[in-house]
Order: C-alpha cells, then sequence, then structure tokens
C-alpha cells in the first residue's frame, strides 16, 4: 500500500480531477509546475526538462518553467490544440495558516484566448458550437477577445460553406453526435481542434436558461432572435462552456447577432480555397491572398473587419451602396483620409482592449492603451460630422466618446505603468490621499537611512561604517572585519551581531529595526492600496465594456473604408455601377492580387462583357500560360470586391448582384476520402449544377 500522499499533492489531484483532460498548470511560488502524465505530456512538446518529485512509490514525473513565462507556453499548448487550466495560489504564501489555497482561474482552449500574445491581431479567433435538431442545423459562433457571438439555422448541405466562412479555432459537439455524419465532415477538415460536450448543454430549456443569465434577458427577441430552434441550442452550449472555462464576468458578451444567409454572397470551401480569398491555397495563410494584398487598414480591429467583409460579400444593393457611398466620400477628400488613417496609426485594438476589461483580465498597460486611444476619438468624432455619406453620418452618431471613462483611467494611472500589478508604480501622485501619505512615509525612510547612518560614523569613528539592505534580513550595519578588529570592544553595546560574512560583520540595532518595520509596513500598504485601487478603477471600467466596444466597431468600420479608400487611390480603381441587372461588364479589367506584386503596367487589361445582352457563357480558349486562369480569377475577384463595396480595379464595370460564387479551378486526389481526381472533379461540377441559380457566377478552369 502506498503511503498518503502530501496536502500539497492531494490539492493537485483534487484540482486536476476538475478537468482531467487539460494540462493542470500548478502555481507553486514563482513557477507553474506540471506532475505525473501531465508533466511526461508536456515536456517534449514544450522543451522541457523532465524531473522526478519525491522518491520511492511517491515519486512522481515534473516539469515546469518560470511564471513570467506563462503567455509563450500557453501559445505552445494552444498551437497543438490542447487545453491548459492555470491553477493560481488565491492567497499570498507569508499569510497562508497551512497550505496555501489555490484555485483554477481559468482554463485556456484555441477558441477561448483573449491575450494578444495568443491572438493573430488580424484574425478573429471563433469558437463554435453545432449540433443538429429536427433535421435543421443550428451553428453560433463566439470572438471571446472581441465579444461578437452570432448565430444561424442551416439546411444539413450548408454547414461545410459557413464553416468554411468563420474558420473556428474550436468546435463544440454533442458527445452524442460525434459519429453523426456532419460530425465525422468536421473532422476529416483536420484544421480545428474538437471538443466532446455533454448533450446536456444543448438542451433547448438548458440552453436557454444559460443564455439569458449571460445576455441578462428574458427573451431573445430583443436581438432578432427566437426563443426555439437549433441556434438557440448551439448559443446556450457556448455560453455553457464559456462559463465553464472562463470563471469570470463576462460583461462584454451582451449581444446576439442573427445571421441570414440570403444577407452574403453564397461561397462554398471549394470556391474560397480556389480564389485565395482569405488564404493561399498552397499554405493556408493570409500572406499571398486577395485579403492580404488588398489591406491597408491601420488598426487590427479594421484588419478583421476587412477580413469579414471579403469572406462575407453582400447581396443588398442598398448596403453595397451604403458602403461603397463612404469609401467614394474618403477617395475624393485626401485630407480627410489621411487625417483619419494618421488617428487610427495611433489608436490600440479597442475592441480587445474593452473585452480584456470586461472579462477583468486587463492589466495596467491596458487600461493606459485605452486611454490613450480614447483620447483620439473627439477627433475622429469631429471630423465626421463634416461628412456626407448616409453610412459615415451614421457612425458619427453611433460613436460614443466615453469622456468619463477616458478621464477616470488619465486621473489614477500613471502615463506608462509597469506590467506587474502588485509592486507599486500604477497609481499617479495626487489620485489618493491615503496613498501619498504611505508614499511619503517609505521615502522618509530613505531620508531617515542616511541620517541613521552618519550618526552611527560620528557614534563609532567607523567611516567606512555602512547601512544597507536586503530582503532576507531587512536593514542592517556594515563593519568591514579589520574595523571591527581595530575598535575591539568599543563596538556599541546595543550592535547585535545578525551575520557573518566573508569581509565584515553585520549588525542591527532596536532602533534601527523600529523603524525598519515602520517603513516596510508603509510601503507594502502602498503597494497592496494601489492594487486595490487598480481593481477598482479596472471595475468601473469593465461596467462600460459594452460602450466600449461599440466605439471599437465604428473605429474598425471607419478604418476599413478608409483602407479601400487609399487602396483605390494608390491602385487607380474605378467605382463599379451596382445593379439589380444580370450582367457583368468589366472594361480595361486588372487582376487584383497581380496588379498589385508586379510593377506599375506590368498587367495588361482586359475587357469583359457577360450577360443577357452579350451570352450567358463565355469559352475562353488559348495556348498554356496565355492567361486563361489569371483572366476568370480575374472576373471572380472583380465581382467580390465590388460586392463588399469596394472600388474595384478597371477602368469602368458594372456589376451584376451575384447571389453565389462558384470556381472549380484545378482538381487533385483525395485520397483520405477515397476520391480520384475525376470524382473530385464530378462531385465539384454538380455541386455547381445542383445549387447554381440564374444569377450565379460559375468559372471552370
Amino acid at each position: 500500500m502506498n503511503p498518503p500522499a502530501t496536502p500539497m499533492m492531494q490539492q493537485y489531484r483534487e484540482l486536476k480531477a476538475r478537468d482531467p483532460d487539460a494540462l493542470l498548470l500548478f502555481r507553486m511560488g514563482d513557477f507553474y509546475e506540471m506532475f505525473g502524465d501531465d508533466a511526461e505530456r508536456a515536456a517534449p512538446l514544450l522543451g522541457l526538462a523532465l524531473t522526478s518529485r519525491d522518491k520511492g512509490p511517491e515519486a512522481s514525473s515534473m516539469a515546469g518553467f518560470p511564471h513570467h513565462q506563462l503567455d509563450a507556453y500557453l501559445a505552445k499548448i494552444v498551437a497543438a490544440g490542447l487545453r491548459a487550466a492555470v491553477c493560481e495560489q488565491m492567497e499570498d504564501a507569508r499569510f497562508a495558516r497551512g497550505l496555501v489555497k489555490r484555485d483554477i482561474v481559468r482554463v485556456v482552449t484555441p477558441g477561448t484566448l483573449t491575450d494578444d500574445e495568443l491572438l493573430d491581431p488580424k484574425q478573429a479567433n471563433y469558437l463554435a458550437a453545432v449540433v443538429e435538431s429536427a433535421s435543421k442545423m443550428g451553428l453560433a459562433w463566439v470572438d471571446l477577445s472581441t465579444g461578437q457571438f452570432a448565430l444561424a439555422r442551416l439546411e444539413r448541405t450548408e454547414l461545410a460553406e459557413e464553416l468554411a466562412r468563420i474558420h473556428p479555432a474550436e468546435i463544440l459537439i454533442s458527445e452524442i453526435a460525434l459519429d453523426s455524419p456532419w460530425a465525422r465532415m468536421i473532422r476529416s477538415r483536420g484544421e480545428t481542434s474538437i471538443t466532446p460536450r455533454p448533450s446536456w448543454d444543448f438542451q433547448p430549456e438548458q440552453a436557454l436558461g444559460v443564455l439569458f443569465e449571460l445576455l441578462r434577458v428574458t427573451t431573445l427577441a430583443g436581438f432578432g432572435v427566437e426563443d426555439r430552434g437549433p441556434d438557440v441550442q448551439a448559443a446556450g452550449a457556448l455560453a455553457a462552456y464559456l462559463k465553464e472555462t472562463q470563471k469570470s464576468d463576462l460583461g462584454h458578451l451582451r449581444k446576439l447577432t442573427p445571421y441570414r444567409r440570403a444577407d452574403v454572397l453564397g461561397i462554398d470551401e471549394t470556391t474560397r480555397r480556389g480564389l485565395e480569398l482569405t488564404r493561399t491555397l498552397r499554405e493556408g495563410k493570409r500572406e499571398g491572398s486577395l485579403l492580404a494584398m488588398i489591406d491597408q487598414t491601420a488598426t487590427p480591429m479594421g484588419a478583421r473587419l476587412l477580413a469579414e467583409w471579403v469572406a462575407a460579400p453582400l447581396t443588398s444593393i442598398d448596403l453595397i451602396l451604403e458602403r461603397q457611398g463612404a469609401v467614394a466620400e474618403l477617395v475624393a477628400d485626401a485630407d480627410a483620409r489621411q487625417a483619419f488613417r494618421s488617428d487610427f496609426g495611433q489608436a490600440y485594438d479597442l475592441e480587445r482592449l474593452a473585452a480584456r476589461v470586461g472579462a477583468g483580465r486587463a492589466t495596467p498597460r491596458d487600461l493606459a492603451a485605452l486611454g490613450r486611444t480614447l483620447a483620439i476619438l473627439p477627433r475622429v468624432k469631429a471630423r465626421l460630422a463634416a461628412r456626407h455619406s448616409n453610412r459615415l453620418k451614421q457612425l458619427e452618431a453611433a460613436l460614443e466618446l466615453c469622456p468619463e471613462i477616458r478621464a477616470e483611467i488619465e486621473s489614477a494611472l500613471v502615463d506608462d505603468p509597469p506590467l506587474a500589478v502588485k509592486e507599486g508604480g500604477l497609481i499617479r501622485e495626487g489620485y489618493h490621499p491615503e496613498l501619498d501619505e504611505l508614499r511619503d512615509q517609505a521615502r522618509g525612510g530613505k531620508t531617515w537611512i542616511a541620517r541613521f547612518q552618519a550618526e552611527q560614523v560620528r557614534k563609532t569613528g567607523i567611516a567606512s561604517l555602512k547601512v544597507a539592505y536586503n530582503k532576507v534580513f531587512g536593514y542592517y550595519i556594515e563593519i568591514t572585519h579589520a574595523q571591527a578588529q581595530a575598535r575591539g570592544n568599543a563596538i556599541p553595546p546595543d550592535y547585535i551581531r545578525k551575520q557573518t560574512v566573508k569581509n565584515a560583520e553585520r549588525y542591527i540595532t532596536p532602533e534601527l529595526k523600529e523603524y525598519e518595520d515602520k517603513v516596510l509596513r508603509a510601503q507594502e500598504r502602498s503597494f497592496e492600496l494601489e492594487y486595490e485601487l487598480f481593481v477598482s478603477l479596472r471595475e468601473r471600467v469593465s461596467a462600460e465594456s459594452p460602450r466600449l466596444i461599440q466605439a471599437g466597431v465604428v473605429l474598425a468600420q471607419l478604418d476599413a473604408f478608409a483602407g479601400l479608400a487609399e487602396l483605390a487611390v494608390r491602385q487607380g480603381y474605378c467605382q463599379p455601377r451596382i445593379t439589380a441587372d444580370p450582367v457583368l461588364e468589366i472594361e480595361a479589367g486588372r487582376h487584383p492580387v497581380l496588379d498589385i506584386l508586379l510593377p506599375s503596367g506590368g498587367f495588361v487589361p482586359n475587357d469583359l462583357r457577360l450577360g443577357q445582352e452579350y451570352g450567358d457563357v463565355l469559352l475562353i480558349t488559348g495556348p498554356n500560360m496565355a492567361g486563361k486562369s489569371t483572366y476568370i480569377r480575374q472576373v471572380a475577384l472583380i465581382a467580390a470586391l465590388a460586392q463588399i463595396g469596394s472600388f474595384v480595379p478597371a477602368k469602368r464595370a458594372r456589376v451584376g448582384i451575384v447571389d453565389r460564387l462558384f470556381a472549380r479551378i484545378g482538381a487533385a486526389d483525395d485520397l483520405g476520402r477515397g476520391h480520384s481526381t475525376f470524382m473530385v472533379e464530378m462531385t465539384e461540377t454538380a455541386n455547381i449544377l445542383h445549387n447554381a441559380t440564374k444569377r450565379s457566377l460559375v468559372i471552370l478552369d
């Protein structure tokens, strides 16, 4: 029989049992430690040395890393598709009676990241949930780092297309549905972490109750969402998962947005890959895609929004013209465009800052960055007041300046606060009288120590005597051995020998210790008070996180419009004429990616006329390397750009609204599914034949 576990290991095992599948990062002083199977699994993944705790029957594998390297190791854990439960010490070890209290403060998974160090600033990080109910699919997705929360009701055949659009980092699926055909389809993609969840989380009543609690409502009707349906079940499962893993207030999640497929251009996964809209075909990277080539945004918020627009072009003429009008006004007004872009260049990521504040995880530097970004808003709003396009006027009305939040941050925090929150230096002088008094006492201690040292030199006659400090003994008087021996018995009687070191003797006196206690207590209390004041400030700002996120949404849209306007001016794009007629006319069109990559004038422009007046089908022939593939891709990309509200690379363009975009460009064996190249080609072509309408644009290579 093995001897009983130590109290600490018993505590570890109890915490580990709460989430057996997660790597438990167990805080012990200045380190996070892992034990047993977790250590053996994590050591090779994280490049850590594997050691052993204790000996004999209780020996346990052990691996750890310094606490300040947490973000770096979390990034590696998440990149491997694993979960990490972060366990912190909940009390100061100096004042703990017995074993230090510890608890799991959050569970970090691929879909629940909020820290900038773990996220791509230009890419949303979605957590999704999928459920099937009554032959309908429910899909919900949330970006915890920005507060974006949406849901959709789909047909089973539409699921793959929507997952390709949002590209989630993690998907929740009921444990009883893991062998369903659609779940196997998701697993076969191999790009996303799959997390099984209890079926109870997806039950209608349970899901609705958790959603009501999260959003602080009693009905979803105010969001334009019915209280019943598979989409609500999926959203409720997301809410339950966030409540379980985040263990903090999610005050920035206050809005649920219904997604309507009819409002956006239908693009299946094959077409997205073939046209390289947001990722390249070979490497799956943003660099080299259409999105990367046209992105002239100045903020991460604007870059993420532009990515959403490129992934989901619009089908409503009115909405397209609204965006186009905003871009056109900024194209025509170079001074306003450059002024906006200059302001945005000074802004921080307001959406993600506000989300971290809402979740109670903002650092002092986060709040300082938030304050500096809010300081830009009055200038932005003033410039918007002079705009004429409907969309820009709407944004001016929607932009809240949040002056009281800015004033509170600026009055409380120093301009450049430190990263640590419990070591002082956060709060501005003059903000809190008690804190100022404690600081004066702590600073006065240095003056007193200097005076005390001078008195001791006079008292002993030892010119080299000095008063020093270390964390072990506190303040002490140091006299070299040579001086001590020279003085013999003349060392003052109130000197108490504390330590002998190589070249000196160290002493303390009752007077020195008494003042040390007073000074250290003042400094310690000042650090505690600063932390309390910071937490109080963060809580007050957190209550306003929905307003802050709304301001971030406005800035993101302005940045996206200004970026598209800058692109149009730099590349000589034209404003396309959008029409309901089934027509596509392009004069002197250029491929939007090659137009940027090639030297100016290096791409030969070409024309296109397609529609009832010219014919619904064009057959293009020519020798290899003649540019056929480039030509047909160019047509599809120009149509997509027009429908996100952008100008397009052409001398003139007239674009009829396209409802679906299909591209079958090249093919290869899909051996994993047992499909030959011919089978892949026939399957993709059959998909086009079954789903294309008279308003669809199809390119076949």
